[in-house]
């Protein structure tokens, strides 16, 4: 069966990670429902469709990732849906939040704040999921460059699990840009570019005028 899953991989030319692979993944789904908590938050005003059928969408995913014997191929694809949903879900709820906030819709101060935190606290669970599923489907040509991985004193089988790209998404998020951790292929660009301008547009704009119509 490896040997079938290695041809595969050789013919797509994407090494995917070994589906019985070390790093744990107990911390990668309960970030995912975290972020799915974080979508109930919001008001349905707020939120593509029924913020209700959008999580329960999210749960069979998650349960079929979990339960369902996949391929390693196929447990990336229901993944790569799974967080493009999601990813989805969170920029609609922002521009419907934006709409709010110049008198498209009505909606409680209250709300738009509690939504603002919701989106922006997403934004990074989000785009943290995406560095470490895209940086973990190729070996020969990283991502990223962390620190450790261009210092000498550092054990040089180091690799990083998801809680490093978790950083990276938490520091591009309050910075806006790279800190210690630097992109360095065109998708790892546009990822953290994309990311910056969502977390810019909610804490300048939508925080602030949240805030603004509370005092």
């Amino acid at each position: 069966m490896r040997d079938i899953l290695k041809s595969v991989m050789q013919l797509s030319q994407i090494h995917y990670k070994d589906i019985n692979g070390k790093e744990s993944r107990w911390h990668i789904v309960l970030a995912i429902f975290v972020a799915i908590g974080l979508g109930l938050l919001l008001s349905n005003q707020l939120t593509f469709n029924s913020k209700y059928a959008i999580a329960g969408l999210e749960l069979l995913l998650i349960i079929l990732l979990i339960f369902v014997p996949f391929s390693a191929a196929a447990k990336r694809f229901f993944a790569i849906v799974l967080l493009a949903i999601i990813s989805i879900v969170n920029l609609i709820s922002l521009g419907l939040v934006i709409a709010a906030l110049f008198g498209g819709l009505k909606v409680d101060g209250h709300e738009l704040l509690i939504s603002s935190v919701a989106i922006y606290l997403t934004n990074i669970i989000v785009f943290g999921l995406w560095y470490w599923e895209l940086d973990n489907t190729r070996e020969a040509v990283p991502d990223f460059l962390f620190p450790q991985q261009s210092n000498i004193k550092v054990d040089p089988h180091w690799k990083p699990t998801f809680f490093d790209y978790l950083y990276v998404s938490v520091t591009n998020a309050t910075a806006f840009s790279p800190t210690d951790t630097l992109p360095l292929t065109h998708r790892g660009k546009l990822l953290m570019g994309a990311q910056s301008v969502v977390s810019l547009v909610t804490v300048a704009l939508v925080v602030a005028r949240a805030v603004n119509i509370l005092s």
